[in-house]
């Protein structure tokens, strides 16, 4: 028999936009950065700038192109993110997708009893438990803003709730610059030095300016932190549809590559090859309601096409995926979060997060993750795509079989059945009977129950007591200089 050499498996795959819109934006883009150019309140970087070549008239600064070509020549097309144990765990780079938590909302749907409350350190806790128990989770982000300590220093409290309850790679949102700073001297005291820390990174920043077209000075503050240390950052600029940004997305999608951009350059400028995404967040303002949302088959086409304009720079992305503006864990939540995550996935997106959102972002729920979970689970086991080769086409083994008889009891089943068909840790498969008498659980419940599980069974590795004493000692003093200030 003649078998091919070639084994093929081809992913799914995804395009929004043509090459020519690609080049539009790219176009409209550049051209926005010195027609219109920024607001940039920071001095050290207006001198920065001008020095560069930029042309500045006070706060404003207009950004030629030739600028934004060198720095794009010295920023890395992707990055490694290890694990708490230095261990290789993401590759953010071409269209490799990974998923992570929600954020930065300042409230909770309790883990255990479902009331909303506003969000506490403790809340972070749990959720970076939740998400370390989630194996389709890939990285951790404090799931809220932490309400019960000062929200000038809440960074220190949440960078540490969440690096004590998980190994995995951390993103984290650093409050100012000096913040940030403090955040990555914890960080290092995890890794066993800065060095360590900057050889193999288990964070990365997410600094976020004002759209549209601003940087204020404490977010440049906190891209020049993380640049001076060669820490990957994702910026996050957020530009609303006919809020902060144009009505129209294409409009949207060109603004945030402008803005992006311009994060890049200060990157780029302050420290030449540090790693940068090429990253931002389409948002959805309903015009009939005034209210924000994320659950909107818009935001995901947006935030598609704004990857394929980062993917054309040959430059890692950032998504926005797994959240919903149910209020509760529902059919909603399970409709609007299910379809970011498969068709992001599909757009090829790098750092997906917000998966655990619910009401318009302004909650984060441990139940919404481990949904969430089955989801990723699902759209990954999907993105695998088939694997054709001549054990796969099975020529031999449906030969052997023949007409009218059965593959229950071929080895080829026995050493496939196991990988072939994604198995559910949630969702409802088994006869009627057998579901009732296990109690007709829906899937509500049975999130509950796994959650319970996951609170009270799983562990997670602990520090060293000298780093966890080491993290506090920084943490007590950064909140009374902070404060302070």
């Amino acid at each position: 028999m003649i078998h091919s050499g070639a084994i093929q498996s081809q992913r799914p795959y995804m395009r929004i936009l043509s090459d020519d819109q690609i080049f539009e934006i790219r176009r409209a883009a550049f051209d926005i950065m010195y027609s219109v150019g920024f607001r940039v309140l920071h001095d050290g970087a207006r001198q920065m700038l001008k020095k560069a070549g930029a042309v500045v008239a006070g706060d404003h600064v207009r950004v030629p192109e030739f600028i934004v070509k060198q720095c794009l020549t010295t920023a890395p097309n992707g990055f490694v993110l290890y694990d708490r144990h230095g261990n290789r765990a993401l590759e953010v780079e071409g269209r490799k997708s990974y998923y992570g938590t929600s954020t930065g909302s300042p409230r909770t749907k309790d883990a255990r009893t479902g009331e909303i409350h506003p969000t506490t350190v403790a809340d972070i806790s749990i959720g970076a438990k939740v998400a370390d128990a989630c194996e389709n989770i890939d990285w951790v982000m404090p799931m809220g803003s932490c309400q019960d300590v000062p929200a000038i220093a809440a960074d220190l409290y949440e960078f540490e709730a969440v690096v004590t309850h998980t190994v995995k790679p951390i993103v984290f949102i650093g409050y100012s610059g000096r913040g940030t700073e403090l955040v990555l001297e914890m960080a290092a005291q995890v890794a066993g030095g800065m060095d360590k820390l900057r050889q193999k990174p288990f964070l990365a920043l997410y600094p976020e300016p004002i759209s549209p077209l601003v940087q204020p000075e404490e977010t440049v503050d906190r891209i020049f932190a993380a640049a001076d240390y060669f820490i990957p950052q994702v910026p996050g600029p957020a530009v609303q549809m006919g809020a902060t940004g144009p009505m129209t997305m294409a409009g949207v999608v060109t603004l945030i590559t402008a803005e992006s951009l311009m994060c890049l350059v200060l990157a780029q400028l302050r420290q030449p090859g540090c790693p940068v995404c090429l990253s931002g967040n389409v948002q959805i303002l309903n015009m009939s309601t005034g209210v924000f949302g994320v659950g909107y088959p818009e935001m995901s086409l947006g935030i598609s096409a704004q990857a394929e304009v980062a993917q054309s720079f040959d430059l890692p992305t950032w998504g926005y995926a797994g959240c919903t503006d149910a209020k509760g864990v529902d059919a909603q939540a399970g409709l609007e979060s299910g379809f970011s995550i498969i068709t992001q996935a599909l757009a090829g997106l790098n750092l997906i997060h917000d998966v655990g959102y619910l009401d318009q972002a302004m909650v984060c729920s441990a139940a919404q993750l481990v949904l969430g979970n089955e989801a990723v689970g699902m759209a990954k086991k999907f993105m695998k795509g088939i694997r054709v080769d001549a054990a796969t086409i099975a020529r031999q083994v449906i030969g052997d079989i023949g007409p009218g008889g059965h593959f229950l009891a071929h080895r080829h089943t026995v050493d496939h059945c196991r990988t072939a068909v994604w198995g559910s840790k949630l969702l409802a498969r088994e006869p009627y009977e057998i579901w009732q008498e296990k109690g007709e659980k829906d899937m509500a419940q049975r999130i509950q129950d796994r959650l319970a599980d996951i609170l009270d069974h799983h562990k997670v590795p602990g520090l060293p007591e000298k780093v966890l004493a080491a993290m506090a000692e920084i943490r007590e003093a950064g909140v009374k200089e902070l404060t302070a200030g």
